[in-house]
Order: C-alpha cells, then sequence, then structure tokens
C-alpha cells in the first residue's frame, strides 16, 4: 500500500515540515556530494551501537558525541528510495499533526521520538557495528501522533487489486494500524540476528510509533495549558 494524500486541510503552513523534508534532502545530496567518503561519514553522524558499550571509564568522554548522533542520524538516509519513502510519509502525515501541536510542539516531538527510535534500537541490538540512520524513527512518532489525534481521516492509498493499482480510502486508524503491526511482525525475526549487514531498523519504527503516542498526549495537553 503506496500513500498518497490524506483527506485532512491544514488550516496554517507546515513550516516546521517543510523546513525538515529540505533539511534532510540538502543532506541527501550532501552525501552523494562525499562520494566514497560518506562511509566514514555515516560512521561519524549516525548510531553506531556496539559503541555505546563502554569498557573502561575513558570511555564515557565519548558520551557527548554518542548523544549528538541520536539527533545527526536522523537526517542521513541510505539510498533514494530510503529518503523518498521517508519524505512522502512526513509530507503526507507531518501538516496535520504540526496543525494541531504547533511547529515548536511538532518540532519537539519529531526530534524526541527520534531519539527514542534510535535507543529502542540500540537496545534491541547491542552488539550492532553497522550505523543507524534515517528519519524513519522521527516519522514513525508522526504516524503514532497521527493516529490519536485523527483516526477517522481518509488516507487515499494506492493498493493492488487483482494486479491493477486502484485507489482506496482507508481509514487512517486501519492504516496505521497494519502499518504498526506489520512494523512489529518483521521485528520480531531480527531478534536473533546478529544485525551486522544493515538492513531495515523495525525496532526503532516501533519504538517511534509508541513515543508518538505517548508524547502527543503530553503535547496537547502543555499547548491547551
Amino acid at each position: 500500500m503506496i500513500p498518497i494524500r490524506d483527506t485532512i486541510p491544514s488550516q496554517r503552513a507546515p513550516w516546521v515540515m517543510l523546513a525538515l523534508v529540505h533539511l534532510n534532502v540538502l543532506v541527501f545530496f550532501w552525501e552523494l556530494w562525499q562520494g566514497p567518503a560518506a562511509e566514514a561519514w555515516l560512521y561519524r553522524f549516525g548510531v553506531v551501537p556496539s559503541l555505546w558499550v563502554w569498557e573502561r571509564p575513558a570511555d564515557m568522554l565519548e558520551l557527548p558525541q554518542r548523544l549528538w548522533t541520536l539527533v545527526t542520524s536522523q537526517f542521513f538516509h541510505g539510498g533514494l528510495l530510503h529518503l523518498g519513502s521517508n519524505m512522502l510519509y512526513l509530507w503526507i502525515f507531518g501538516d496535520n499533526v504540526e496543525d494541531r501541536l504547533g511547529h515548536g510542539r511538532f518540532l519537539a516531538l519529531y526530534l524526541g521520538c527520534g531519539i527514542v527510535a534510535a535507543l529502542t534500537q540500540l537496545f534491541m541490538h547491542p552488539d550492532s557495528s553497522v550505523p543507524m540512520i534515517g528519519a524513519s524513527g522521527a516519522i514513525a512518532g508522526v504516524l503514532g501522533a497521527y493516529f490519536l489525534l485523527f483516526p477517522f481521516a481518509k488516507i487515499v492509498t494506492l493498493v493492488p487489486i487483482f494486479l491493477v493499482l486502484q485507489t482506496v480510502e482507508i481509514p487512517a486508524f486501519v492504516f496505521l494500524g497494519f502499518w504498526f503491526v506489520l512494523q512489529w511482525i518483521q521485528g520480531l525475526p531480527a531478534l536473533g540476528e546478529a544485525a551486522q549487514t544493515g538492513g531495515v531498523a523495525w525496532w526503532a519504527h516501533v519504538g517511534g510509533f509508541v513515543s508518538g503516542l505517548v508524547l502527543v498526549g503530553w503535547l496537547r495537553r502543555r499547548r491547551v495549558a
């Protein structure tokens, strides 16, 4: 299923969402410009779980840099498909969440969920030496927030019916509920793997979505107060 758009118009311009899309695209082109040196930058700005295992007190000196990667890793992507799919979901679901929360709280939700998502994946695969990058965890948090804020919105979706793509309107709670269950199911087999060869960080998606469910309620109450 490929989402195309939702049916809820925003009341104000989603400046933060647009800025995040542009920033992610700019960073991706910067990655391409690096050529063969890009891999070294991914290890520098991505979250590498095995580097979070400290064996001596001196390793604690690296903590500020490790904490910083929880944010910087959210703006790097492993390829055009990785970037494109993430930005599509952010474009469709982000504007309405920003409209409801406000610009500052939306940014806090986005970055906060991205951090929780990275920590979730780190906890599930602490021995991995592969840098974890991408906005997927942060966007999963946006999806979790949308799930609570607009459960009955319609998501116009491309669905293969008899081998032909058809547009179907699916309620948001069905579309996003199915998406979350799919991430959970695909993450289960990865629990027994060493995760040294890369791939999709399924548990980051799960952690991001759940943190979005939790944070959006708190941020809404703060805005009302």
